[in-house]
């Protein structure tokens, strides 16, 4: 089978990751259908040849696969069961992949309306979007997985099938658990050095260089460098919603994980401090000190 074997192809929400999977089957010469709340992300998709969908039922007539890469689960009901959703009218025939970070029961409940589901953990930004070089984490049935193989490995340089429905999310959890704690550490530790009088410039340097950064903070010590939070590589209002899942995920089976609960309480202080659509890095400033502090 050819990579441009299979399609059409809706992709709903047009967020950096969406526009970014749209982007890569374009270029792979796919048939793409699209979708997005706000219809201004649409424009440049359709300078590049995607057709345009009023909603998501006309979104995914006549595709073979649709992928979902709305912001929460409240996102993804909408765009499922919500009016001229993808199941207003009809079981939805093709493959649905989740693309969007939800609780994993979520994506269970799901599997009653749709025959053939997978939830996609996606490991990589919009570049590695846009480029077919994602790290895909799958769960599902066998049956939907190898329908969708093909497309998956058009999206990414490494497809793993993990195995039963829900277990996408849950390694995606994982990742995103581990991403927050890092980033939120070297911030803890950039804001105790300024505090204490080192140069900012010089420690981050020399943490991104040293044994101790993983790739992620060495990546990420340039926006705490530079003070620049705009254009979100993830914005930290969905590192808040992953961190407060996956601590949710812990609680129920019983787990105390005190780094994570302490991580996702900073980044939802730090949402309501008004810094959600900013870059999580910016979680630095939920620990500036407060006017008036001594150091």
């Amino acid at each position: 089978m050819t990579r441009t074997a299979f399609g059409p192809v809706a992709v709903l929400g047009l967020g950096a990751m969406g526009a970014g999977l749209a982007g890569r089957l374009l270029e792979e010469g796919v048939q793409v259908r699209v979708w997005n709340r706000t219809a201004d992300r649409s424009a440049p998709l359709a300078e590049a040849g995607a057709h345009v969908a009023a909603h998501p039922a006309e979104a995914v007539a006549g595709t073979s696969a649709a992928i979902c890469a709305v912001a929460d689960g409240e996102a993804l009901a909408a765009v499922l069961r919500g009016p001229d959703g993808v199941l207003a009218e009809r079981p939805y025939p093709g493959v649905l992949l989740c693309a969007s970070t939800v609780a994993p029961e979520e994506v269970v409940q799901i599997a009653g309306d749709i025959p053939r589901i997978l939830d996609m953990g996606m490991l990589g930004n919009r570049d590695h979007a846009r480029d077919g070089e994602l790290r895909l984490f799958i769960g599902g049935e066998d049956q939907a997985f190898n329908a969708a193989l093909p497309l998956l490995e058009t999206l990414g340089k490494e497809v793993v099938h993990l195995g039963a429905l829900g277990s996408g999310m849950r390694m995606k959890l994982l990742l995103n658990l581990l991403m927050g704690i890092e980033v939120q550490a070297l911030a803890e530790a950039t804001e105790l050095a300024g505090a204490c009088g080192l140069d900012r410039q010089q420690v981050l340097k020399t943490i991104a260089g040293s044994g101790f950064a993983s790739p992620v903070m060495a990546f990420k010590s340039r926006r705490l460098a530079a003070s620049r939070f705009d254009e979100p590589d993830f914005r930290l209002r969905l590192m808040a919603k992953d961190l407060m899942l996956a601590t949710k995920q812990a609680a129920a089976v019983g787990l105390s994980l005190p780094l994570a609960t302490a991580a996702a309480e900073t980044h939802v202080r730090a949402t309501e401090q008004g810094l959600g659509d900013q870059d999580c890095a910016a979680v630095t400033r939920a620990l500036a000190p407060k006017p008036g502090t001594d150091t």
